[in-house]
């Protein structure tokens, strides 16, 4: 082995499993007969000319960008494909069945997108894709306009489709002769087609591939027969959907680095002309795809006829999507161009994917010239089969129609049957298309022009051109490339590239850079002889070498840029156990000689030897020793290039002596030694001693294991001395100094990392002996720190001043005083250090030999954290905290940075921390939130909503509890009885909400009586009068008539069940959806008999409705935002025969919005058979899914069921009238707030439908019709009208609709009018009402003004009052108040005077009191329109007591006709007062209402036998329950316009008489009430326990232009948010949270996306469920806190046991949740044996309850360590370094924390984390024990031969170290300065003393004080020194040592 080289062993032979694989199982390698030339022709042609043979096995490695260094290895054969790693076979892939041979293969990424949810993104299948989800703007009200949705439902209608992250993928990129397969790693498979041969292909970065097809030469030739440019060669493969892309050609690439996106220089030209390519003789040799080794997308290509060489830069853009229109002038030429392309004469066709005509770019006739010549127009084209290598399918037998049409343009079927390929006519489609390049037709002339932005995804730019011999030409194949050495130079970022050509055994060296435009620029360096060369990473971790072989064989690492450093390899010996032919992965001893070598996973190389055999050695040159490591890094920041490489090459060849020991002390001794020798510093060589003790004291075990506890107990071996001897007699090098300050500079770095001390003692001694030499000072500074460093003082004494260097200072920087000092006084502009700031000191230009790598990474992070804490612009503490915690959120630097940190380091961190929890910014990303704790914060602003499901998953105080909990035999129990049906598992009345209901409503049982009240599944008990008189047929027919009675009122249950379930179920399954049944049977009590209907008794029609209404209330159980519910899901839960339930079931998915999800061919499997009640589900459904978008798809679905949207509305379309009027309504659903003028019209014309004037059979449902027209106008024009004359066209037709037609005399007889008044009147008066609504228009409300005589009251029917009512308050809104005057003034003087006058035994009209009725019930809806959803007391109040009035006329007993008149009037009166209770407290569940609706539930009971209980009056009872506990209370009303509209349409006042009547109203729009449901329930959940929990909430709102603040308990519901400014949690039980609704709109959108606040608990309390009056508080209990203080800061044994807090187990689970405290109390607070335990567990019970108390457990770790610092031992190697963490602990929070973080100058003060007092007693504990040091003999008289410059006489261990306490503890200035100070003092003396004043005085003692104090000062500023500087008893004592001596 030569001296100076490096040599590596090899390991044995290079070979893989797959390799071995493909040579044993390849068919070829069987075969010896020889081919003929004929089956070699039909080969090539087969496979393309310049390929490899068949029989060939190919293999290429793909090496993965990251730290780990991954490389898989595919290797193929002719129908084989191997993926491997590491030599192990991972994959195969075999394509013989495919029966075509492998071209090429690779690895590489693949572009993907990953939805974030389950289902995938709306396509055009769907009615609802992405481009008609949103409306046309058209279609919407202008943005000055009143908004028409909620806010919820805004949140809904903006929200965009989430269409996943893209991210990248690896896949396997295999090419076949036609088609193309990439295999992904997560297990997807694509397969595509090719229309060309694929020569190679290459990986590319970001992601894709690109290939080059082959090119034959009959093509050169052709083209120069024709003229015609040769077609492009080098495509990329992005996507698996799309053709390959033409490589577009650019003159330059700008940008593309550091973040900036690239661009084309080009680009304007581009984006207007063809695509323009590279030229096709330009054969690719090597791309780059961003791998470890370099960031840089080049690739190499060289033009064989032109023996050029072109390096090249390559770029990804995403092509852009808009055409540029052609001229007319160049569309023409380029259609008469194309009249040759389908001419018999034609004899040439574009084959590959570029343009085939008019889109590719012309090229010169001269193909094998790179010019282009854009002028040259293109000639006819020759047929498709002229071309060589083109597949079959593109035969001569193929026209031009059939590959246009794609219809009969096949692949040929192979001789085997396919496997794993997609069919024939998928292929064609592709393939068609690309080879075509477009439609070729005439009409593709006036097309517009695809540009080349389009066209190309990648593009090239050419860098560097040069010629190269002949020799090389010819074998370019044999080119390699390599990328090496890509850092930062200190200029720029640059990286150098190596292409060796073995023909002439040469090597170029180009350097790549980017220049001033940001355009990447190569410099040609110089050429040297090689044969072989490559990549690989062995003597840096992020930068790479270049490893080449030289002519003569020898080996050469170049690093450092182009410095060499020789290498060998020798083959290692087989084990002496084998023979060396049982082990043929060895070679013979006898040499050979490397030819060539090739790189692999990072230190991995390949040889190639002369006699073929292939070696594998690992080059690792990267030591593992961090400190070794940084310590490089740094020096290469600092030394010249040539400097730095002297030493890492000095360091690897010592390296290399010691065989490469994976050792961080041999490493470390290496570095040192080689520092040494490099700058001639002494070395240092121990005594050899043969005493076992000293020999163990040596040892590394020693070193390693001396400050283990387990070892205290044991008398240890000395330490051994370091001897560090001074050379005096030659000059120390001129760099030396910038040597020590880096090093030093890494010290203090390593001294902010508590797990980096032991590295730190290991440094210390390298540091000590540098400055020895040139600065002493610096060696007392790390004495102190570092005792052992060196031995003794004495070194440090009589330095030699001649070789000192001034650029440094004379004490070190020291960088605990620097960052005390900034956020002690912010005006202090003392720099920081910087490694740039190093080398600009000492003009150094460092090598960056590893690139900008920061070895200092935690000093400029933490420099950079109090740069903001002590930022003296800001003047807010709280601010200067937030800047900081957010620098470390933005920097990465999480909880475990700040645990590293010293704690006295830290302590200023954490206190920001602790600011930014009390009083956390509402603007900070979730990360920061969770940095300081407050992860109740970042989960309330997570985007996942909170479903409020356990989903399986119960709370964790469940199981911190002592409940027992349930037996598994009581679980198996539970379960057989609901298998065997004992439990019904589905009622219908399920809400599984137990966790919010039991907070939400206490612990009533109100919710269990509703879902008693509204089940429809369970038979019901009905009390029955005994008639014994009649007989048993007269019993059986009256029990019968019971059961009908019951039915009519089980029919309706389920209007109630619908809003009582709202939401329940949050996911569906896989498995059908279960629908409740309806039970009909009775049981009768006391009978105890169960009776059911008799067939026939319950019409038919009745229970088909009844049944669609049990369906819509199961299909809004499912949750809105409820996943899972697809197209195909709701198809698997159709049945055979469409039913009324799955009808109902559609409805209720559409008004959830889940009918989006309904694909198109399944609308039509459900409208098709034209069944009524499916048709109404459905359109109504898809409308409400789609409601206010406009959506055209659901508009022709609507069409073809309304004739009037039809051109011929007379058109007979088979539809039921009642289909019709859904259709009608769906219209305006789907037009709602859109003002769309076609639609105002269609629905307009249909309330006076010509055909419903009369009615007969035929048109029983012409009511229905008429309001389902004039609701939808109303929707239409949602308050929109105005006064142009457009609309006031509109009200006059409404006017006239109102109030009848004028009526004309003709021969004395009226004229029959267009339509019937009784229909249109109250239909238009709604629909006026709606158009004009919130606009306040008087003259329209004037319209519909109530009539004030008794002659026109009789002669409009009542209900209409009821109706213009409405109408009128819905136009003048802002007037409604819920006052009596306001009631009143609705209601017309003549009225009032008779109802006055009633009083006065008057009688009232009938028609008078009608009238007054039906103003009182009207009034009472629009008061609970406008406070729906509001619980506003003033309302409440008002419309309870009206329904308490009609109530009392409701049953009251009369026996006239008139009377029975009248009481139906007050019973429909009743029933639109109660909806409008229950909508005013809708969601709140308030028990006096329902006590009233629940007298009324129970009422039916006593009068079964009144008729006037109709149909209606159960269903609006019902729905009056449900509606007060929609959704189980968590569900509200909206008042926006489309709330009111869609409330309007679902309680409208015409109730139904009979269960089956839909007559006078269509029973479907009784649930539009779910599109005006908002969830504005708000919960609080605790973070840590997920319990919803009661919360104190103060919410500001604002109405109008008055500012409340309400204060609210959640759960609770919430006002409207457009009226909501904040939220304020300001509870003491709770971490304060708020939350600024107007200001931040990302808290509007949380609370929109989910209406959970996350609280967090404070650990002193208990939640307001467990203590409701705050008497178990912490706070409150005797004793709980009293005499922790004192523990904490003075250490002393207490009993534990008879303290408040003796239990902690239960203490702390009461308390907290924190695991934390229960593993800390576990750990630390148990029973204790010994004195020295007691008082450990004493002092960790009072350090458990200050936390607990403060609620900081983050003070835990902080206060071991006091204790750990209380009792450390100073002859710990460590206790310096703790110690002076210590005082600045101690200085910090007793001199800046009350000035500087206390928050006391904004007088918000805070107390820290750690009391003052327990640091400074810790800090006074250490002091006592110094105190007792002071006084011992040996101490004093070191310290006085160190105060007095003298030489310390030798000294044990232990005083050395004493005195280094001593120094460090009182901030004693260094010796050297020491004795200046003297000398000046007693030179002050001399002259001042008996001199007169001013000059002197005669004062002896006052002069003395005064040179003691200028001593104090000027020492305290010439050391390191915190707050309290340098002691003046520490001076004292100084002084009297100087006195000591005469």
């Amino acid at each position: 082995m030569d001296e100076g080289v490096i040599s590596f062993p090899l390991l044995g032979q290079a070979s893989s499993s797959a390799l071995e694989y493909l040579k044993l199982s390849s068919p070829y390698s069987k075969d010896t007969t020889p081919e003929s030339d004929l089956l070699k022709s039909i080969r090539t042609a087969l496979r393309g000319s310049d390929t490899e043979p068949i029989s060939a096995i190919h293999s290429t490695s793909f090496l993965y960008d990251g730290d780990l260094g991954e490389e898989d290895e595919l290797t193929w054969n002719a129908y084989t494909v191997i993926l491997g790693r590491g030599g192990v076979m991972r994959k195969k892939w075999n394509f013989e069945e495919e029966g075509q041979s492998i071209q090429w293969a690779c690895i590489g990424w693949l572009e993907q997108n990953i939805p974030k949810s389950g289902t995938a993104p709306h396509g055009t299948a769907h009615y609802t894709s992405k481009r008609n989800a949103k409306p046309d703007p058209s279609l919407r009200s202008p943005a000055v306009e009143r908004k028409t949705f909620g806010p919820f439902a805004q949140v809904q209608q903006n929200t965009e489709i989430d269409l996943g992250t893209t991210t990248r993928v690896a896949a396997v990129f295999i090419f076949l002769r036609s088609i193309g397969k990439i295999f992904l790693k997560t297990g997807i498979e694509y397969t595509f087609s090719l229309p060309f041969i694929v020569r190679k292909a290459w990986p590319l970065s970001p992601h894709g591939v690109l290939i080059q097809r082959v090119l034959e030469p009959s093509e050169l030739d052709e083209a120069d027969i024709t003229g015609d440019a040769v077609l492009p060669t080098i495509f990329s493969v992005t996507s698996p959907f799309s053709e390959a892309g033409t490589v577009g050609l650019t003159t330059g690439i700008i940008g593309g680095y550091m973040s900036t996106p690239p661009v084309l220089r080009d680009e304007d030209e581009n984006l207007t002309k063809p695509l323009k390519s590279v030229t096709p003789t330009e054969m690719v040799v090597w791309a780059s795809h961003r791998g470890p080794a370099s960031d840089d997308d080049v690739l190499v290509t060289v033009d064989v006829e032109k023996c050029q060489l072109s390096i090249w830069r390559y770029v990804y853009i995403k092509p852009k999507d808009t055409p540029v229109s052609l001229s007319r002038s160049r569309a023409s030429s380029l259609a008469k161009k194309r009249q040759s392309i389908t001419g018999p004469g034609s004899h040439r066709s574009s084959a590959i994917l570029t343009d085939a005509v008019h889109r590719r770019h012309p090229l010169s006739p001269n193909v094998r010239s790179r010019e282009q010549s854009p002028n040259v127009d293109p000639q006819e084209l020759p047929p498709l089969s002229s071309l060589p290598g083109m597949p079959p399918a593109l035969s001569a037998m193929s026209t031009m129609a059939s590959l246009v049409s794609g219809g009969s343009s096949q692949l040929p079927a192979p001789s085997k049957g396919r496997r794993n390929s997609l069919t024939r006519n998928d292929l064609s489609v592709t393939m068609d298309r690309m080879v075509l390049g477009g439609r070729l037709d005439t009409d593709a002339a006036l097309t517009p022009i695809e540009h080349g932005r389009m066209k190309a995804a990648y593009w090239m730019e050419k860098l560097y051109s040069q010629d190269i011999g002949q020799v090389d030409a010819s074998s370019w194949k044999t080119i390699s490339v390599s990328l090496f050495d890509s850092r930062w130079d200190g200029k720029q970022y640059r990286t150098l590239m190596s292409i060796c050509f073995p023909g002439s055994q040469s090597l170029k060296l180009f350097s790549l850079a980017p220049d001033d435009e940001k355009m990447l620029k190569v410099s040609y360096l110089h050429e040297l002889p090689a044969i072989s060369a490559t990549s690989i990473c062995i003597t840096r971790e992020n930068v790479w070498d270049l490893l080449i072989v030289k002519p003569d064989h020898r080996l050469i690492l170049f690093t450092h840029g182009i410095h060499e450093i020789p290498v060998e390899v020798y083959h290692q010996p087989p084990p002496a156990n084998q023979d060396e032919n049982s082990h043929p992965s060895f070679l013979p001893n006898n040499p050979h000689q490397a030819v060539s070598v090739s790189g692999g996973t990072k230190s991995v190389v390949t040889l190639e030897f002369d006699d073929g055999w292939k070696g594998i050695t690992t080059m690792n040159l990267q030591p593992q020793d961090s400190l070794t490591t940084r310590c490089l890094h740094i020096l290469a920041l600092t030394l010249p290039s040539g400097l730095m490489f002297s030493l890492h090459q000095r360091f690897l060849r010592m390296w290399s002596s010691h065989h490469f020991t994976i050792s961080e002390v041999v490493e470390f001794e290496c570095f040192t030694d080689a520092l040494c020798g490099l700058f001639n510093l002494p070395l240092d060589n121990p005594q050899p001693t043969n005493n076992p003790w000293i020999q163990l004291g040596r040892s590394k075990s020693h070193d390693r294991l001396r400050e283990d506890p387990a070892l205290r107990g044991l008398i240890l071996p000395p330490n051994p001395p370091i001897h560090h001897s001074r050379d005096t007699s030659s000059k120390p090098h001129k760099l030396l100094s910038a040597v020590l300050y880096a090093l030093h500079t890494l010290g203090e770095d390593l001294r902010l990392m508590t797990h980096n001390y032991r590295s730190l003692t290991r440094l210390a001694p390298i540091i000590c002996r540098i400055a020895l030499t040139i600065r002493p000072e610096w060696a007392d500074y790390w004495k102190r720190l570092c005792p052992d460093a060196i031995e003794g003082w004495s070194s440090l004494q009589n330095p030699a001043t001649e070789h000192f260097d001034d650029r440094i200072p004379v004490w070190p920087p020291d960088i605990s005083a620097i960052l005390y000092g900034r956020i002690s006084n912010p005006d202090w502009q003392v720099p920081w250090h910087d490694t740039h700031y190093m080398a600009v000191r000492f003009g150094i230009t460092p090598a960056f030999a590893y690139g900008r790598l920061d070895p200092l990474r935690a000093l400029h992070h933490l420099t950079g954290i109090y740069r903001c804490l002590s930022d003296n612009t800001v003047k807010e503490t709280q601010k200067r905290a937030e800047n900081a915690v957010y620098l470390m959120v933005t920097s990465a630097l999480g909880p475990e940075f700040v645990k590293h940190l010293p704690m006295g380091i830290a302590a200023p961190l954490m206190e920001a921390l602790r600011t930014c929890q009390m009083a956390p910014p509402g603007d900070w990303p979730l990360a920061a939130y969770r940095a300081i704790g407050r992860n109740d914060l970042a989960a309330s602003g997570s985007e996942i909503p909170d479903m409020l499901f356990s989903d399986g998953y119960r709370p964790m105080k469940d199981f911190n509890s002592s409940q027992r909990r349930r037996t598994i035999g009581e679980i198996v129990s539970e379960a057989r009885a609901a298998a065997s049906g004992q439990i019904d598992a589905v009622s219908g009345v399920e809400i599984d909400l137990a966790e919010f209901t039991d907070i939400r409503f206490g612990q009533d049982r109100r919710l269990d009586e509703v879902a008693r009240m509204l089940c429809s599944s369970t038979v019901p008990s009905i009390k029955v009068m005994e008639r014994p008189e009649l007989s048993e047929h007269d019993q059986t027919k009256e029990h019968q008539n019971q059961v009908v009675r019951i039915a009519e009122r089980t029919l309706a249950l389920p209007f109630g069940r619908a809003m009582f379930t709202f939401g329940s179920v949050p996911t569906v399954t896989r498995e059908a959806y279960a629908i409740p049944k309806i039970e009909f049977a009775v049981r009768l009590q006391p009978l105890s008999i169960t009776i059911a209907p008799e067939a026939g008794r319950i019409p038919v029609e009745s229970s088909h409705w009844g049944e669609f209404h049990n369906g819509v209330a199961a299909g809004l159980r499912i949750s809105p935002s409820s996943a899972g519910v697809e197209s195909s899901w709701i198809a698997f839960n159709k049945p055979s025969d469409l039913t009324p339930e799955h009808a109902g079931f559609l409805f209720g998915l559409g008004l959830t919005g889940h009918l989006k999800e309904m694909l198109t061919w399944h609308t039509f499997g459900y409208l098709t058979p034209k069944h009524d009640l499916t048709s109404i589900g459905v359109l109504l459904g898809l409308s409400a899914a789609n409601i206010g978008s406009g959506n055209q798809h659901v508009t022709k679905l609507l069409a073809v069921h309304t004739p009037a949207l039809l051109p011929t509305p007379t058109v007979d379309l088979n539809v039921s009238l009642m289909t019709q009027a859904a259709g009608l309504a769906g219209v305006g659903l789907l037009y709602l707030g859109t003002k769309n003028r076609r639609m105002a019209e269609v629905c307009l014309n249909q309330i006076s439908r010509k055909d419903l004037v009369q009615p007969d059979l035929s048109n029983e449902h012409r009511e229905a019709y008429t309001y389902s027209a004039a609701l939808a106008f109303g929707m239409i024009m949602l308050g929109k009208g105005t006064s142009t004359p457009a609309d006031m066209a509109l009200v006059s037709r409404l006017n006239v609709l109102v109030r009848g037609s004028i009526h004309t005399v003709d021969q004395n007889r009226f004229s029959r009018s267009p339509f019937d008044v009784n229909l249109t009147s109250p239909a238009a008066t709604i629909g006026l009402g709606l158009m004009y609504l919130r606009t306040e228009r008087q003259d329209i409300a004037d319209l519909l003004a109530i009539p004030d005589t008794v002659l026109e009251l009789n002669r409009i029917q009542p209900s209409f009052i009821l109706i213009r009512t409405i109408a009128r308050s819905l136009i003048l809104w802002n007037s409604i108040e819920p006052t009596r005057e306001w009631i009143s003034s609705q209601m017309p003087s003549p009225l009032i005077e008779a109802l006055q006058n009633r009083s006065k035994d008057k009688p009232l009209d009938d028609a008078i009191e009608l009238t007054y009725h039906n103003i009182i019930a009207g009034s009472c809806f629009v008061l609970g329109l406008k406070y729906a959803g509001t619980a506003r007391q003033a309302a409440y109040m008002m419309i309870i007591g009206h329904f308490d009035m009609f109530t009392r006329l409701v049953y009251s007993t009369g026996l006239a006709f008139d009377h029975k008149i009248k009481r139906s009037a007050y019973r429909d009166g009743l029933n639109l007062i109660s909806l409008s209770l229950s909508m005013v407290m809708a969601g709140t569940g308030e028990i006096t209402c329902f006590r009233r609706l629940r007298y009324a539930y129970g009422m039916y009971q006593q009068a079964m036998y009144h008729q006037p209980f109709k149909y209606g009056i159960h269903v609006a009872l019902h729905m009056s329950i449900g509606l007060l506990f929609v959704g189980g209370g968590r569900f509200t009303l909206g008042t926006s316009d489309a709330a009111i509209a869609c409330m309007i349409g679902s309680f409208f006042p015409r109730f139904h008489h009979l269960s089956s009547d839909n007559k006078s109203y269509l029973q479907a729009l009784r649930h539009l009430w779910v599109l005006a449901i908002e969830p504005r329930c708000l919960i609080a959940r605790d973070v840590d326990s997920t319990e919803v929990v009661y919360l104190p909430v103060k919410i500001t709102v604002k109405e109008g232009n008055d500012i409340g603040v309400t204060q609210l308990i959640s759960p609770t519901l919430i006002p409207d948010l457009d009226k909501m400014l904040s939220i304020r949690v300001d509870t003491p039980r709770y971490w304060p949270f708020y939350l600024d609704i107007e200001n931040l709109p990302h808290h509007k959108r949380n609370l929109l996306q989910s209406q959970t606040l996350f609280v967090k608990r404070r650990t002193a309390f208990l939640s307001y469920t467990e203590d409701p009056r705050g008497s178990r508080s912490l706070f409150v209990r005797p004793g709980a806190s009293s005499g922790d203080a004192a523990i904490l800061d003075f250490p002393q044994w207490t009993d534990t046991k008879n303290h408040p807090a003796g239990d902690l187990s239960e203490f702390i689970t009461s308390f907290s949740n924190d695991v934390l405290f229960l593993a800390f109390a576990d750990r630390f607070s148990r029973d204790a044996e010994t004195e020295t335990e007691q008082l450990f567990h004493a002092y960790c019970h009072a350090t458990l309850l200050d936390s607990i108390l403060q609620d900081k457990p983050q003070t835990l770790q902080s206060h071991l360590t006091l204790f750990r610092y209380r009792e450390m031992s100073p002859n710990s190697r460590y206790f310096h370094l703790r110690l002076q963490d210590l005082r600045f602990a101690a200085d910090f929070y007793s001199k800046i924390y009350d000035r500087r973080f206390s928050g006391r100058s904004e007088n918000n003060p805070r107390p820290p984390l750690i009391r003052d007092s327990t640091v400074a007693g810790a800090l006074h504990a250490l002091d006592q024990r110094l105190d007792a040091i002071r006084s011992a003999r040996p101490f004093l008289r070191a310290l006085g031969q160190y105060a007095r410059g003298e030489i310390v006489a030798e000294m044990n261990t232990s005083t050395s170290q004493n005195l280094a306490w001593y120094l460090l503890r009182n901030g004693v200035p260094v010796s050297t300065l020491l004795v200046i100070l003297r000398g000046l003092a007693r030179d002050a003396h001399i002259q001042c003393l008996g001199s007169p004043p001013p000059e002197g005085t005669n004062d002896a003692t006052a002069l003395d004080l005064g040179i003691k104090e200028v001593l104090h000062g000027t020492g305290t500023r010439m050391t390191t020194a915190f707050g309290s500087g340098w002691s003046v008893r520490s001076l004292d004592e100084i002084i009297e040592t100087w006195n000591a001596v005469v």
